[in-house]
């Protein structure tokens, strides 16, 4: 497959490297440093999966210049998603299909508004990775995978073929859930609110979910969302807030989720890709969402600070 990777940072990098490791031609679409690394002397891999390194790879950031692919996995930040919507049409043909990997359930829609629907799949991955430097990705935890379907749940030969591909590559897996709907949402559930409590607290989750003032707010900030998805006809499992605590309460004590990091270090960040989401979707389907409202607003001048909207000292 023609496949191109629009965001080669630690996850689209990531799953890019490993599909040109397995033979597929890969592009990346990248800029600044990074891209200047890749061009100069390839990618290194650093993973828990096994260490690699391509000495050469295709890297660009001039996509009308790459030509239509078969495939394009969008690896930005939710926020950046409508324009790398506009930046992706040259690659875009006839039979080009779209997978989001981004944090978030809105990424679909933010794409097909651009591309059309006909073009853009459900998509989600899971993979602790970064990069360390411009060139140089570490995967640092969790086995990587990538789940996606298309919107209507039919299994189609363009989902088969990019299974197929993915599912030669080492180090990465492929997952086609029976619904693609009910697994976005069912990560969205998840890592909203692992975000959200964990940037309002400022603290890692083995603290927050330990003191039972913040584990109390973490549940309720998981219902909203579950009772959110419900109202919009995703049918996520009637377990799935006890089971999402019992996950939390697996994970690390040092975890952070990334949305938190980025808050924390006064970067733009996926407040309202998560949280925000939650709100607005909430209020769509006439759904108080009282917890992801307060983090929500509790957060926005930090957010809007980073983002050169307004100015304050902290």
């Amino acid at each position: 497959m023609r496949i191109a990777i629009f965001g080669s940072g630690g996850v689209g990098g990531y799953f890019g490297a490993r599909l040109a490791q397995a033979g597929e031609e890969v592009i990346f679409i990248a800029r600044g440093e990074h891209l200047k690394a890749m061009q100069g002397h390839g990618l290194r891999v650093d993973s828990l999966a096994g260490n690699f390194s391509l000495d050469t790879v295709n890297a660009t950031d001039k996509p009308d210049e790459v030509g239509e692919v078969d495939a394009i996995l969008v690896g930005v930040k939710a926020w950046q998603v409508p324009e790398a919507a506009e930046a992706m049409r040259p690659l875009v043909g006839k039979n080009t299909f779209i997978v989001p990997l981004q944090n978030g359930i809105e990424a679909p829609s933010k794409l097909a508004a651009v591309v059309g629907e006909g073009h853009v799949l459900g998509g989600l991955c899971g993979l602790i990775s970064f990069l360390v430097e411009p060139g140089h990705i570490r995967h640092a935890g969790a086995e990587p995978f990538i789940a996606f379907g298309e919107l209507d749940n039919r299994v189609s030969d363009r989902v088969k073929k990019l299974q197929g591909a993915i599912d030669k590559a080492e180090g990465a897996k492929a997952n086609v859930p029976s619904d693609i709907n009910v697994a976005m949402w069912d990560k969205f559930m998840f890592v909203a609110a692992w975000s959200g409590v964990g940037a309002i607290t400022r603290s890692p989750l083995g603290t927050f979910r330990s003191q039972p003032e913040s584990r109390e707010m973490l549940g309720q900030a998981l219902t909203e969302t579950y009772e959110v998805a419900q109202a919009r006809g995703v049918r996520l499992a009637l377990d799935s807030v006890n089971a999402m605590i019992a996950r939390y309460d697996k994970l690390p004590e040092a975890g952070t989720a990334s949305m938190q990091r980025d808050i924390m270090a006064g970067r733009p960040s996926e407040l309202e890709q998560q949280n925000g989401a939650v709100v607005r979707l909430g209020k769509e389907a006439g759904v108080e969402t009282p917890i992801n409202s307060f983090i929500y607003h509790s957060l926005l001048p930090m957010e809007r600070r980073a983002r050169g909207e307004i100015q304050f000292q902290v």
